[in-house]
């Protein structure tokens, strides 16, 4: 199992084209904007600053206060799935050949600029794929049946093969009703009223967001828009497994707080025996930001020991919820599970520059891969804020963002880096990849590298971890570069290709979709 590029031409010049290859490349002084714009239905720009946004998300606040009760309401929907007869162990079955191929993309549904800049280059990617999943959060900003149209129907409505999902937080929100609706044909629950108690669970119960009631006839034009045969696909449960001959997509929901309840867990345990290889499917990944979040099983054990187990035969497990790119290729006894994050679907951008360098679970820094890297993720986030600030002296170039980011981390910088602010010419090889510019890091430089965590510092901008939990919605914009990302996937022979295909929102990366991570598993089942 190693990392590979391949050698026919498309893949090469795509390689070539990336943000590891040159400016150009991470879409930075954008020649022409891309085809995107034409594809939204408004110019409306999401976002998490109004009172009445944030107060819709408030299930995520109060879960962790008072206890999350998705595992009881999903008990509800299965049973009530169950009881429709559909498949006892929730199997997905689809003819696709031998060889195939597919997509995977996580939190899309933000309905903007940055879920539209995706299309474009998706389905270009995407033709001849036979599937594609969505990993967490379809829906911004609280899963709601009432907003598909907008941000899932149309933003798909030309991929002509049908697209599965995993529910991320924000679906839960909506108490999961617009997620079963849309993606398993399901009908409303049941409302279960019970009065008020001076308790945790009574004050949950008492501010908790209640379901949206869904306009059907409004749903009904949304699903017009695939309508196509070759798009429709029900699934049988809010986790399903995807059987597709040689190999096994094993798809999970990990509610609001990231974990599963009892009934799924003895489930995934039982579908894990079966020896052909397997992906999983997640809403929150396990290994992410040098962190790892093995995924609580409730009443003991975790999903990480289950795909760890060489019994049960995972080749990779892939979450979202997390805004970019990351892989971790982690070696267990004596195979390499690749743990992905692939959250770069559709909504705005979390830091890269604030990961340390890596040593989780055993994988060196050097193994270790992110999207957009550290260098540009600094100089994006030094944009906005020197904009949003009227701070000009706190903008760091790309090339001032990747040198400050090696100093820090400790490494070779991933791209060439261009001739110094003080017109320093590249060392010898740096045009070709076999050098870098000698950028001269400044005491100002630094200065607004603290600033925005990508320095040692005890304060900075909000960027990080409090960043992401709470106030991430100061990271949204709606210009190019986007840094937004998705999984095409093949399988060929015994071979599985998973590459990170880039979108910007500039008309070359349209064209060409930009190849910024690859690897190469073999498969082999398990003797039975």
């Amino acid at each position: 199992m190693a990392d590979h590029v391949d050698g026919d031409s498309r893949t090469a010049r795509s390689a070539r084209q990336s943000s590891r290859a040159s400016e150009a490349g991470a879409g930075w002084n954008c020649q022409k904007i891309g085809t995107f714009q034409r594809l939204r239905p408004n110019r409306t720009t999401f976002t998490w600053l109004r009172p009445g946004t944030l107060w819709r998300s408030r299930n995520e606040i109060l879960a962790q206060l008072f206890g999350d009760p998705s595992g009881d309401v999903r008990r509800r929907w299965v049973e009530a799935q169950r009881e429709r007869g559909v498949d006892p162990d929730f199997r997905i079955f689809q003819d696709v050949g031998k060889d195939f191929t597919f997509l995977v993309l996580g939190d899309t549904g933000e309905g903007d600029a940055s879920q539209y800049a995706v299309v474009p280059g998706l389905l270009k990617a995407g033709e001849g794929t036979s599937f594609a999943v969505i990993a967490s959060d379809v829906i911004y900003p609280t899963g709601s049946g009432n907003e598909y149209r907008d941000k899932f129907f149309r933003p798909y409505k030309d991929y002509q093969a049908p697209i599965y999902a995993v529910p991320g937080n924000h679906d839960w929100y909506d108490g999961l009703g617009g997620f079963m609706r849309v993606f398993c044909d399901a009908q409303p629950l049941e409302a279960r009223r019970q009065g008020f108690r001076l308790s945790p669970r009574g004050l949950r119960g008492l501010l908790w967001k209640k379901p949206a009631k869904i306009d059907e006839a409004a749903l009904a034009t949304a699903r017009e828009m695939r309508a196509a045969p070759g798009q429709q696909a029900t699934m049988p449960a809010p986790y399903w497994v995807l059987d597709l001959g040689r190999l096994l997509l094993v798809g999970i929901d990990t509610g609001i707080r990231g974990d599963i309840d009892r009934e799924q867990g003895e489930w995934l345990r039982r579908i894990s025996t079966d020896p052909r290889p397997k992906i999983l499917i997640t809403g929150k990944p396990i290994y992410v930001r040098n962190d790892y979040y093995p995924c609580d099983i409730e009443g003991g054990g975790t999903v990480d020991e289950i795909v760890r187990d060489p019994a049960h035969n995972y080749v990779a497990a892939i979450g979202g919820d997390v805004h970019n790119y990351q892989r971790f290729p982690v070696r267990v006894g004596d195979r390499v599970i690749q743990y992905i994050v692939s959250g770069g679907g559709g909504a705005f951008m979390h830091a890269t520059h604030t990961i340390p360098r890596v040593d989780v679970g055993g994988v060196h820094e050097d193994d270790f891969k992110c999207y957009p890297l550290r260098g540009d993720s600094l100089s994006f986030y030094s944009l906005l804020y020197s904009r949003r600030l009227r701070m000009r002296r706190l903008y760091l170039t790309p090339d001032q963002g990747l040198a400050l980011m090696s100093r820090h981390i400790g490494n070779v910088p991933p791209r060439s880096i261009a001739a110094g602010p003080d017109g320093t010419p590249p060392a010898p090889g740096a045009a070709d990849g076999g050098g870098t510019a000698p950028v001269r890091i400044t005491a100002r430089m630094r200065w607004a590298a603290r600033l925005l965590g990508g320095w040692p510092m005890p304060f900075h901008l909000p960027v990080g971890r409090v960043f992401h939990r709470w106030i991430s919605e100061l990271s949204d914009w709606d210009t190019p570069p986007f840094f937004k990302s998705f999984l095409h996937l093949s399988v060929t022979g015994d071979v599985l290709r998973i590459r990170c295909l880039a979108a910007t929102g500039c008309l070359a990366q349209e064209i060409d979709p930009p190849l910024e991570d690859e690897v190469e598993i073999t498969l082999t089942a398990n003797p039975s």
